[in-house]
């Protein structure tokens, strides 16, 4: 997981560099295109630091507990390490579903129309609501 997230990073990175570009700047197509690119990539960036930070904060308490010499620390790192730990599967979730690849149709406008059918009065008062 974390290597996945080292590669958005990276892309993040990239497309950071890119946008600041006067070429791009002046396509406003390519520019467009990269700028939701970069947004996008931030969510997961944002999401993969919040995942790093809960692993370093149970990596912290591990190290306190293990060596035991503070009795009130020792159980404010358990506490700690109980609450990272309840947080990891929810935000390893997130992550695993905005790693997934976006469909290209999806950004694409749609029409919806809705007319009165079978259900008499109150198909027409839905339809025209």
């Amino acid at each position: 997981m974390l290597e996945k997230i080292r590669i958005v990073k990276q892309r993040y990175d990239e497309v950071s560099d890119l946008i600041i570009q006067p070429d791009i700047i002046s396509d406003q197509k390519k520019y467009a295109q990269l700028s939701k690119e970069y947004k996008d990539l931030g969510d997961v960036v944002k999401k993969g630091q919040e995942y790093e930070s809960l692993l370093n904060n149970i990596e912290e308490a591990k190290e306190i507990i293990s060596d035991g010499s503070d009795a009130e620390m020792v159980e404010m790192a358990k506490m700690e390490m109980d609450e990272a730990q309840s947080k990891l599967p929810k935000i390893e979730e997130e992550i695993k579903f905005m790693l997934i690849p976006k469909d290209p149709e999806d950004a694409k406008n749609a029409v919806v129309e809705l007319r009165a059918g079978t259900g008499g009065d109150e198909a027409s008062i839905f339809a025209g609501d």
